[in-house]
């Protein structure tokens, strides 16, 4: 089919720019910020005093005794299986680094705070699937994700820390714009021109905590985290002679979610159970029914009126395509608990070492797919483990402190299966399940 090779594949092209964009959170909450926090299980909240606080709990910059720098790498593999084959699911890899900057203000001890998360692969990403196309809707796609956050807090009483700032992300909005002459029965003559012009808008979002010394052994945090959501509003437009026959005008315009982090509260405690010994838990409420589905919501305009005499015999032109039905995603709000431990074993006049380990479980928020969806998620069991060590004083120009922290987590997805209430589905039933990865290193310097 010649007749509408040139027009047919630009148009077709323009539409899977603009099919379905998957959504998705950031990394961290999955994955954790800084290896210490993570080998934790990610229950620090009343118990963070580094970069890492920038996320977890904003008031515990306040507790930094001096500037800190921190940097460090983490990598997650995913190996997620749907009736037993690969789904290939790109890893989540990146850099960390932070800093916090405490000080006085009126004799009231206060600090700065910035954190960041930046993907070594790709800064920004989408990838356009269509609702029916399984695919695992909280981890694919998460590692494009930039993270930025910058803090304040203050400590107005020796029991009492509070703080708070805001996270940015980055929306898209862009246009693809292809004109020129379409020769349809000589397509390798055609003339086509094309500009492509996208625009990375900063979305900013609050967070703040608090964090209250019940004793000099107990201490309880709260935090919010606010909810984001990253818009993808993409256009497109073809125009141009359909040579010898006749002029075209298609428009395209698709507004969609990108990404979309609902809202987060955590209620948290430490207890320093022995001088060698504390134990941490978290409880993180997430916002799940706010989820917005992914979709895209699809405007198209297209006109091609037909040559003085009508169409030839062996020429078909394209139609206006069907609009997607968008079918709600249907979520549940889940309560997700955080525990973590911390021993140190080994504490001499110069070095000081840590072993810890943690536990978090996730109950999937998704709700069965029955229909014509096909969001995939399952339990997620993660067990965490992580060393560290610390240096005090190292050298004579570093009078501070020096401290490596590793960890490694393992998060289990249970295997189920997906049972479609039509027999006639084109996917049909599938088992799903599998594991991943996740391991990191983080060194900060204290001055």
């Amino acid at each position: 089919m010649k007749s509408r090779a040139v027009f047919v594949s630009v148009a077709t092209l323009a539409i899977g720019l603009f099919f379905p964009a998957v959504a998705h959170a950031n990394p961290l909450d999955t994955f954790g910020f800084g290896s210490r926090e993570a080998a934790m299980g990610g229950a620090v909240s009343a118990d963070v005093s580094d970069f890492s606080a920038n996320y977890y709990n904003p008031a515990g910059l306040a507790r930094a005794k001096g500037l800190e720098l921190s940097f460090g790498y983490f990598r997650a593999d995913h190996f997620l299986k749907t009736n037993g084959r690969e789904n290939s699911v790109d890893p989540v890899r990146g850099l960390v680094a932070g800093i916090v900057a405490p000080g006085k203000l009126f004799d009231i001890p206060f600090a700065f705070g910035l954190g960041l998360h930046l993907p070594d692969d790709r800064i920004s990403r989408i990838r356009a699937l269509p609702q029916t196309e399984p695919r695992w809707e909280l981890y694919d796609n998460r590692n494009q994700r930039l993270y930025l956050a910058a803090n304040l807090a203050v400590s107005p009483w020796p029991w009492l820390q509070v703080g708070g700032g805001l996270s940015f992300m980055a929306a898209t909005e862009g246009t693809l714009d292809i004109s020129g002459d379409a020769n349809i029965l000589s397509p390798q003559n055609s003339q086509l021109r094309h500009e492509v012009d996208a625009d990375l808008t900063a979305i900013r979002y609050p967070q703040m905590g608090a964090r209250i010394a019940l004793s000099k052994k107990t201490a309880i945090a709260v935090v919010y985290r606010g909810q984001f959501q990253l818009d993808l509003d993409l256009r497109a437009k073809l125009h141009g002679d359909l040579a010898p026959f006749t002029t075209a005008f298609y428009a395209l315009e698709a507004k969609s979610v990108d990404a979309f982090l609902p809202q987060q509260v955590v209620v948290g405690g430490s207890w320093e159970l022995t001088d060698r010994i504390r134990a941490n838990a978290d409880f993180t409420w997430v916002n799940w029914s706010a989820y917005i589905s992914p979709v895209a919501n699809l405007a198209v305009d297209l006109n091609i009126p037909p040559p003085q005499g009508g169409w030839p015999a062996n020429i078909t032109p394209p139609t206006v395509p069907t609009p997607t039905k968008v079918v709600p995603i249907a979520m549940h709000d889940r309560l997700v608990p955080h525990l973590g431990v911390e021993l140190e074993p080994l504490k001499l006049r110069k070095i000081e070492g840590f072993v810890r380990a943690g536990y978090e479980y996730q109950k999937s928020p998704i709700s069965p797919q029955t229909g014509i969806t096909n969001y995939i998620d399952r339990d997620r069991h993660a067990f965490s483990a992580g060393l560290g060590v610390k240096l005090l004083a190292p050298l004579r120009e570093l009078p501070g402190d020096v401290r490596l922290d590793l960890h490694a987590q393992l998060s289990e997805l249970s295997n189920g299966m997906t049972t479609k209430t039509d027999p006639s589905d084109l996917v049909g039933d599938y088992m799903a399940g599998g594991h991943i990865w996740n391991v990191g290193f983080t060194t900060t310097v204290g001055f």
